[in-house]
């Protein structure tokens, strides 16, 4: 049979059709009136999708640029700070307030799992100027409790600036910004928002801007100050990537179509969808005899398997690949070989979803002696799922 490639990654994500069609269509120089209205309106959009009334501003790079203006912009030399960590995403929050010259402190969970309340409270000390942490880690698929951690910060009457990597999170798990008090939050276009690599978009509250100002470390193109001053005018301080942009704007739009024309209805049903694709996932893997990896609570931006034992995941990987054109992600790091991820994030739906499930069934027959295994089990405890999930929206709806 004909194979269609079909990604199945929490990054980069299946490609959104009419923003392909902006990008090829977007023959504009950056310093006109054309673009400037883009940039101002897909800034504007920004802001609605995050959920925030602060400005959100974009940079073309990746999102650990936005990681590492995050520190450059929201640090100084020497300043402790207190990285939440259980997993590679973690881990490279790390390394960079380390590379900036931070005295960080870690609270580490194993992989799989994430911290719990007391262990921050425990490493809170008076002097911790930032917590760093993230939404979704997906190089596990778990879920970390920002608003938990949020809570605690005030409760302890903390004055350090909570910094969430959203990357992943941003589409797929509810986030109040403003209402839990995040002080700068990070996304990526390689995910929700349905468009390529390349842009990376962050904002920051009023108490972070007011570090941003005296902070000691050097920057200039990560300058977030620059940035803010030529975004307010329509403009971007270097080179943008503009097909991105225009891009983004054709996803923005889509996404709000999702919602009737709200882009805040679209971006909840976007979250929804992913919640409901991974609830999908997760009860069928575990009808088929597989086990999820870690102990959650899992993200809705993808699903980690474990491997059987004595198995490589990579044959897994490579098998889903090679005969159904279905990329999956191995495992990252120390989890490399031991399991991988089917993701949820952006353009994937109920078809999709089945498709992978149906696909998977197959590999498992052919190169796994699962206990209990029959045909159909995987797919038909998805469909279940999608009917309770859906049939329970759509009576809230009648009732609302």
């Amino acid at each position: 049979m004909i194979r269609k490639t079909r990604l199945f990654t929490p990054g980069p994500t299946p490609l959104l059709p009419a923003a392909q069609f902006a990008m090829a269509a977007a023959d504009i120089h950056h310093r006109t009136a054309e673009f400037r209205a883009l940039y101002e309106r897909v800034l504007g959009q920004l802001k609605t999708f995050v959920g925030t009334k602060n400005d959100v501003l974009l940079l073309a790079s990746s999102g650990t640029g936005a990681m590492e203006a995050a520190v450059s912009n929201l640090t100084s030399p020497g300043d402790r700070v207190l990285v939440l960590t259980a997993g590679k995403f973690g881990e490279r929050w790390e390394a960079l307030t380390k590379a900036f010259g931070c005295a960080v402190d870690v609270v580490s969970a194993p992989y799989g799992e994430t911290f719990v309340a007391e262990q921050v409270k425990a490493a809170l000390k008076g002097e911790t100027k930032a917590v760093f942490v993230q939404a979704t880690e997906s190089s596990t698929a778990v879920r970390h409790d920002v608003a938990g951690t949020a809570k605690l910060l005030k409760g302890a009457g903390s004055e350090a600036l909570l910094i969430v990597d959203a990357i992943t999170g941003l589409g797929t798990t509810k986030l109040d910004v403003d209402g839990w008090g995040v002080d700068a939050i990070i996304g990526g276009s390689q995910k929700a928002v349905m468009i390529p690599p390349g842009l990376a978009y962050l904002s920051l509250s009023d108490r972070a801007w007011k570090v941003a100002e005296t902070s000691r470390n050097p920057r200039y193109y990560f300058d977030l100050r620059k940035e803010r001053k030529n975004a307010r005018k329509g403009e971007s301080s270097y080179t943008p990537a503009v097909a991105l942009i225009a891009a983004l704007g054709a996803s923005l739009d889509w996404i709000a179509a999702q919602g009737g024309g709200d882009l805040v209805a679209g971006r909840e049903a976007l979250v929804d969808n992913a919640e409901t694709c991974a609830a999908m996932t997760r009860a069928a893997v575990e009808a088929l005899g597989l086990r999820l990896f870690g102990r959650g609570p899992y993200a809705a931006a993808a699903t980690a398997v474990l491997a059987p034992e004595g198995v490589d995941s990579g044959v897994l990987v490579k098998e889903l690949k090679s005969r159904f054109g279905a990329i999956v992600t191995n495992g990252q790091g120390e989890m490399k070989g031991k399991l991988f991820r089917i993701a949820h994030i952006g353009l994937f739906d109920y078809m999709d979803t089945i498709g992978i499930l149906a696909a998977l069934e197959q590999v498992a027959a052919a190169n796994l002696k699962l206990p209990g295994f029959a045909w159909g089990k995987a797919v038909a405890t998805a469909q279940q799922v999608y009917a309770e999930r859906t049939s329970v929206a759509a009576a809230e709806l009648v009732n609302a």
